[in-house]
C-alpha cells in the first residue's frame, strides 16, 4: 500500500537524535518556557527571515493570540477564505469577532485583493490569507489592500513552512504570521505545536504574555490571558526537524514536479503554480469532476488519498448562525466536490510516485 502520509519514514532516521534531545529535557526537568524553546523561537524566526518568535500550543492559538494582541474582537470583521481549514475561522470566533469570507482566486485556490476588496466594511480590521497547499498567497496587492484600508495582514501559513513568495519567505509577508507544528505538517512536532513570527517586537512581547495567563512574571498578570506554551520536549523535537525541512521542502518539490510533468490524464486538473512562488507542496491537490471515481479507483490499487476539504466552511453547522447563503461561494464548494490530494512527502520512492502517475492516467 502507498499511504497518504508515512511518518515513519520521516522520524526512523532521526529516531536517535530525537530520543537524545527527549533524554536531555527529562533530565533537566524543565519542561515548560525553557531553554530549548527560547533557541527554537530564535532559529525559527531566522528561518522565516523575522525579527522575533513565539512558540504556542498549535497553530489555531497562534492565529488567535494575534488577534487577541491586535485587539481585534466583539464588532469587528475579519477576512478569510471560503475554502481553508475551519480552525482559521475559528481563530477569528475565539477572539469575539465575525469571519467573513471571501472566494479564493480560480488558479491558485487561494484568495487575493481581487476576492477580498468587494468583502471589506467599515468594521473590517484584519485580513488573513491562507497560503494554502503550501503556495503562497498574491501578497503584495493584498498588502497594498490592507495598507489603503487600515488593516492588519496576518498571514495563515500552517501549510507553508518554507514557501517562497519573490524570494521572501513565508512568515515574513505580513504583520504577523501564524504557523502549526501538528505532526502532518512540512514541519511537525510529535504532538501539536505552533508559533507567531513578526518583526513586531511588542506584539510578539504581548503574545509571550498572552500565551502565559497574561503574565510576563510569576503570579503578576497584565492581560487576560491564556495558557498556550510549546513544551521543551516538542521544541527540542522542531529543532531537530528544522534542520532537514529544506531537504524535506526539495524532495516534496521533487515529487509534486513529477507529477506535474508525467500526469498527462486530461480528465485531471493539475496545480497551477504562480511565476512569482516557490510552493512546498504540504498537499498537492489534482481537480476532478468524477473525484469519487477517481478516489476509488486509486484505493483499488492500494493508493491512499484525501479530500481538503470535503465540505466549505459556508456549508458547515458549525457557522450556521452567520446565515450565509451558499451560492455566494460556488468556486469555493466546486472546489470542495473536485479536489482530491495526492501522497507527497519525504521518502516516498520513484516506483510508488510512478505507480501513482500510471494509474491515474490509466483512469478513464
Amino acid at each position: 500500500m502507498i499511504p497518504f502520509l508515512d511518518l515513519e519514514r520521516i522520524h526512523k532516521p532521526l529516531e536517535k537524535e530525537i530520543i537524545s534531545a527527549i533524554s536531555k529535557v527529562i533530565r533537566s526537568n524543565r519542561f515548560l518556557l525553557g531553554e530549548e524553546a527560547e533557541l527554537f523561537e530564535q532559529e525559527f524566526a531566522r528561518y522565516c527571515n523575522t525579527g522575533y518568535c513565539a512558540a504556542v500550543g498549535s497553530g489555531l492559538d497562534a492565529l488567535h493570540l494575534i488577534l487577541r494582541a491586535y485587539g481585534i474582537g466583539p464588532g469587528d470583521e475579519v477576512i478569510l477564505p471560503a475554502n481553508t481549514y475551519i480552525a482559521t475561522a475559528l481563530a477569528v470566533t475565539y477572539a469575539g469577532a465575525t469571519p467573513v469570507f471571501a472566494e479564493p482566486d480560480e488558479k491558485t485556490f487561494n484568495i487575493d485583493a481581487a476576492g477580498i476588496k468587494p468583502v471589506i466594511s467599515h468594521r473590517t480590521k484584519a485580513i488573513i490569507p491562507v497560503h494554502l497547499y503550501g503556495q503562497t498567497a498574491d501578497m503584495d496587492p493584498i498588502l497594498e489592500l490592507g495598507r489603503r484600508h487600515n488593516l492588519k495582514v496576518i498571514e495563515d501559513a500552517a501549510q507553508a513552512h518554507g514557501a517562497l513568495y519573490k524570494n521572501r519567505p513565508a512568515g515574513s509577508l505580513g504583520d504577523a504570521a501564524a504557523f502549526s507544528f501538528y505532526p502532518g505538517k512540512n514541519l511537525g512536532a510529535l504532538g501539536d505545536g505552533g508559533a507567531v513570527t513578526s518583526n513586531d517586537r511588542e506584539l510578539i512581547d504581548k503574545i509571550k504574555m498572552l500565551r502565559n495567563y497574561g503574565s510576563a512574571r510569576k503570579y503578576v498578570h497584565e492581560y487576560k490571558g491564556f495558557n498556550s506554551r510549546l513544551d521543551e520536549i516538542q521544541a527540542a523535537v522542531l529543532r531537530i526537524k528544522l534542520r532537514h525541512l529544506e531537504e524535506w521542502n526539495s524532495q516534496r518539490c521533487h515529487i509534486a514536479n513529477r507529477y506535474l510533468k508525467q500526469i498527462t490524464n486530461v480528465n485531471v486538473g493539475l496545480p497551477y503554480v504562480a511565476p512569482e512562488n516557490k510552493p512546498v507542496w504540504h498537499v498537492f491537490a489534482i481537480k476532478s469532476r468524477k473525484r469519487n471515481e477517481l478516489q476509488q479507483r486509486l484505493k483499488d490499487s492500494v493508493i491512499e488519498t484525501l479530500i481538503h476539504y470535503p465540505v466549505a466552511i459556508v456549508n458547515q453547522t458549525a457557522y450556521s448562525e452567520l446565515n450565509l447563503d451558499a451560492k455566494g461561494y460556488k468556486l469555493s464548494q466546486a472546489l470542495a466536490d473536485s479536489i482530491l490530494s495526492l501522497p507527497v512527502y519525504p521518502g516516498l520512492t520513484e516506483e510508488e510516485i510512478t505507480r501513482v502517475v500510471n494509474v491515474i492516467n490509466a483512469w478513464v
